[in-house]
């Protein structure tokens, strides 16, 4: 071959290549609300859209995790700004009994005008129990609180799916020790009214917690879960979530933190901490990445969200509105949720 020739395929199969990258466009980089005004931490963001097109978020915040005064705080965007943080849900059992909230995630299925809330309530993720609220008012108000049943937990980070046939798949996980984390779903076939949990190879080797789920065009469902084995893990199901396969490791390091990753056109997206595991839990978290993969598998970083020596970006969220923008939050240093909108 001409070696002219042989350079300029070369070249071609290069800018095909760059050309397939799904480069984003940043629309906005903003923090939902005033540093120290309503509370000392805050932690583990959540996103959704209403009815009405407004997008709505929640996390929770008190004096430090785990103590029973954090409630669950949330905010409304009008599309230009976001209202002030309002306590949407807390752990108050009786007028002497009191426990921390955690985790919340709020969803809201396709045609439909309820928003669901759901949060944890508890001493610890190993006590904790699920909780729900409902808005029929795109999250002006909030009914009362119900707890799930004792089998169920709800949502643990990241919301849940709706299938073609209307089925929704809620990502679980239970932390049954300090040395045995196990993931499951639970699954809805009558409008989040009953839920059934189905486990997720739970004699695998990995430790995993808090996966999010994707769809892909085949109709096969993708757990990526968080784990303590220094790698995001993933499952694969062949029956709309009833049984997985076993886990496996993916490319993408985890430093035993949070991710969350959603279905894109034609590709995925994933937001997650690129390192390993420190001596403590919280080690690792001060680099945030966004990712896409076109098989779930091969995956290649897009943006680098933070990059620091010391801190913790962590927790994300993401979110595919009905316009198409991407919406990321996440934790930011324990003091506020760092909020990102993309457009690919």
């Amino acid at each position: 071959m001409n070696k002219f020739l042989f350079f300029f395929l070369c070249l071609l199969a290069l800018a095909k290549s760059f050309a397939q990258i799904p480069y984003p466009k940043i629309i906005k980089k903003e923090f939902l609300f005033t540093e120290g005004a309503y509370f000392k931490q805050c932690h583990a963001s959540t996103l959704a859209q209403a009815s009405n097109g407004k997008m709505l978020s929640a996390w929770f915040g008190g004096p430090y995790e785990g103590s029973r005064e954090v409630v669950i705080w949330g905010i409304r965007s009008d599309g230009k700004k976001w209202s002030r943080p309002e306590v949407w849900a807390d752990g108050q059992i009786n007028d002497a009994l009191r426990y921390p909230c955690w985790n919340p995630v709020l969803f809201r299925a396709r045609n439909e005008k309820t928003i669901y809330l759901y949060y944890k309530v508890g001493p610890n993720p190993r006590e904790w129990w699920g909780m729900v609220k409902s808005s029929e008012d795109n999250g002006k108000t909030w009914g009362k609180a119900k707890r799930l049943p004792e089998s169920i937990l709800g949502p643990v980070k990241n919301k849940p799916i709706e299938l073609p046939n209307g089925d929704i798949v809620s990502p679980s996980s239970s932390e049954i020790n300090e040395n045995r984390w196990t993931a499951h779903v639970e699954i809805s076939k009558d409008h989040q009214q009953t839920w059934k949990p189905y486990p997720i190879d739970p004699s695998s080797k990995f430790n995993v917690i808090q996966p999010s789920i994707l769809m892909h065009k085949d109709g096969r469902l993708q757990v990526l879960c968080r784990s303590k084995e220094g790698v995001v893990a993933t499952s694969w199901s062949e029956d709309n979530g009833k049984s997985w396969s076993e886990l496996a490791a993916t490319s993408l390091a985890n430093p035993n933190s949070g991710t969350d990753a959603t279905s894109y056109k034609d590709f995925f997206l994933i937001v997650y901490n690129p390192e390993l595991p420190g001596k403590e839990w919280w080690e690792g978290r001060t680099k945030l990445r966004l990712a896409y993969s076109r098989n779930g598998t091969d995956w290649q970083d897009l943006l680098s969200l933070e990059d620091e020596q010391k801190g913790e970006f962590s927790y994300p969220t993401i979110f595919k509105d009905q316009k198409g923008l991407v919406h990321i939050t996440y934790t930011y240093n324990r003091v506020n949720v760092k909020h990102w909108v993309l457009k690919f």
